[in-house]
């Protein structure tokens, strides 16, 4: 035992001496690095070269509005450099190409909606621009003027000559403002509307134009703080949409055909229907219920041209009066039973104004010739055919009561808590957690404008938000100077778009594995705030670069924010792209899993005039 004893005293004297010791010379080396003499400042300088997240160089964000040639370094061994496409796709958008849209069914406009190219098909090649493009003109100048190189196709200034549509001019495309129901300007016609609907007063915020042709109506009711989703499908009418995202104005190429469209239920304050060539009357009815599906419990519908007016039109529109007598009178039985009171008819505009809610028009509505739509949810709408039925409002406790919520007057809406929060409509969601993300949002943007100060000065007029959650990133920016189209992806595990809609800003549905509906070069900005994490076993990392690249412009910028290991992998192939890139630590510093990718598109356009 005294052996025992006299070991164990030995054993713990010399553990006391190893710590004593160690302590001291970490203490000594602390103090050697701290001094300036050590070489802690140099490792600490080489690990953050390494990993590109202590500083951020100048990426030049500004434009040049020159071509210059492919630049031969990627800053990748590992990825091979994606090559330019063929100058014959400079138009190229992958669900809506021409040739593979004539193998489908023209009946109910099946041919004009979403086709996509299954995976042999698609194009692993980078979307070039056509030779001579420029960066548009800024906003508001964007609205009247578009460069004629970065949209060259003259069909519809001869097309649309007589009715305003687009001229022409020397090296430039000018918009009038006209189109086929207002030939004397987009601003004296929403005059009209504004006569009857409460367009000044904030409480129409968001419109749907269906058949927009380049969209003048978006344009000018911009003038009036209303936020238009104008949509039109790639018809002989060439580039429609592609004018109107080239002025500045929200659009997205699409058609009322089979599919519903990729909005939410009772999202729109607004629609709007002017000569927009849908059978209104046919397919009995069903499109005026989708319209009454997307449109806001007291919202307003808006249709001019055939047939409204067809007692004093009719000779011009080389129809009988019988014929159009009749699609009016099918119309109105229509809006009868979907409960709508037509509240004016005038200089051929009908405005119709949709019931508050169930209560207030309960017997016709139990009509037996009608059904009420099944739906899984209000949100179920991707790729989902459409049907002849009603969708029904949520309950109310008394007749002159919003079903759904009554919304505050924009811009007060944008900021307000929206009713399916406060109603608890969103699953996972409650007031707390949505103030919390606004103010998470403030403080990003925040973060963003310290790199790229170029972020609401104008240069950015159209920007995406890829995953836009709470839609708080575009609350944060909202200036008249741009517009965020805000993409809830088909797979996210909560639909936010109808809180997005209520806040008083747009967006749509979309997969993020497939092209969106857009031509190439629409988006002067894209934003992606986990979009590789999620869709990380759904599809190719490179499918959903390809697709930003294509619709970003050159020169355009993007910030991506996502975890470190799906950046890294996004940085080689973005690399390989052409694009300059940095990555950035998160706002709380180094430690932070999540990291932010700053880049920037290069310019290139084809060598040859595009056809």
């Amino acid at each position: 035992m005294a052996r025992n004893f006299t070991e164990n005293r030995t054993r713990n004297a010399l553990i006391v001496i190893v710590v004593v010791g160690l302590c001291s010379f970490f203490y000594l080396l602390g103090a050697w690095q701290r001094s300036g003499s050590g070489g802690g400042d140099r490792i600490q300088n080489w690990v953050n070269e390494q990993t590109k997240c202590a500083q951020l160089p100048n990426l030049n964000f500004e434009t040049h509005h020159r071509a210059s040639d492919l630049p031969n370094d990627t800053g990748t061994s590992k990825i091979k450099p994606f090559e330019p496409c063929d100058e014959q796709y400079t138009d190229y958008t992958p669900c809506e190409e021409q040739k593979r849209a004539m193998t489908f069914p023209r009946d109910n406009m099946i041919y004009r909606e979403r086709h996509c190219p299954p995976e042999k098909e698609k194009l692993y090649c980078l979307i070039p621009a056509p030779n001579g493009y420029v960066a548009p003109f800024r906003w508001p100048k964007s609205r009247d003027f578009v460069p004629y190189a970065n949209v060259p196709h003259k069909s519809l200034t001869v097309e649309k000559a007589i009715q305003n549509w687009v001229h022409y001019e020397g090296n430039v495309f000018r918009f009038p403002g006209g189109g086929t129901q207002f030939p004397q300007g987009a601003d004296t016609y929403i005059d009209q509307l504004a006569s009857v609907i409460p367009i000044a007063e904030g409480k129409v915020r968001t419109a749907l134009d269906t058949g927009c042709g380049v969209a003048s109506l978006g344009a000018y009711l911009l003038k009036k703080n209303v936020l238009t989703m104008s949509f039109a499908p790639r018809d002989n009418h060439e580039a429609q949409v592609q004018f109107a995202l080239e002025r500045g104005v929200p659009a997205y190429i699409g058609v009322l055909g089979s599919i519903k469209l990729p909005f939410p239920s009772r999202v729109f304050d607004m629609a709007h229907c002017s000569r927009c060539l849908i059978p209104w009357s046919g397919n009995n009815g069903m499109y005026m219920m989708e319209v009454d599906r997307v449109l806001r419990p007291g919202g307003y519908w808006v249709l001019s041209g055939p047939p409204i007016g067809w007692k004093i039109h009719y000779k011009g529109w080389q129809r009988t009066k019988e014929d159009l007598r009749n699609e009016q009178r099918k119309i109105e039985q229509f809006a009868e039973l979907l409960c709508w009171k037509k509240i004016s008819e005038k200089d051929g505009i009908a405005i119709w104004r949709k019931r508050l809610n169930y209560k207030s028009c309960s017997m016709k509505q139990d009509n037996s010739k009608i059904d009420k739509c099944e739906l899984a949810t209000d949100n179920d709408v991707w790729y989902k055919k459409m049907e002849v039925c009603i969708t029904p409002l949520p309950e109310v406790n008394s007749v002159s009561e919003v079903a759904g919520g009554q919304l505050e007057p924009f811009p007060k809406r944008l900021n307000a808590v929206p009713p399916r929060i406060a109603l608890g409509s969103v699953p996972d969601l409650s007031v707390q957690s949505y103030e919390d993300d606004n103010k998470l949002w403030q403080k990003h943007v925040k973060a963003y404008k310290k790199i790229n100060n170029l972020l609401d000065t104008g240069r950015y007029r159209n920007i995406m938000d890829m995953n836009a959650g709470l839609g708080s990133f575009a609350a944060a920016l909202e200036s008249p100077k741009l517009w965020v189209m805000n993409v809830i992806p088909t797979i996210a595990n909560t639909s936010t778009l109808g809180v997005i809609y209520e806040r008083g800003l747009i967006g749509m549905y979309h997969d993020w594995c497939e092209g969106f509906s857009t031509y190439p070069r629409t988006y002067d900005l894209i934003h992606s705030n986990a979009i590789f994490s999620l869709y990380q076993n759904n599809c190719k990392f490179e499918d959903i670069l390809l697709e930003m690249d294509r619709i970003l412009r050159p020169e355009g910028a993007v910030i991506i924010r996502d975890k470190v290991d799906a950046l890294v992998k996004v940085e080689k192939i973005a690399n390989a792209m052409r694009w300059k890139t940095r990555l950035a630590d998160h706002e709380n510093g180094p430690h932070v899993p999540e990291k932010i990718l700053f880049a920037v598109k290069q310019y290139w356009a084809t060598g040859n005039k595009s056809s």
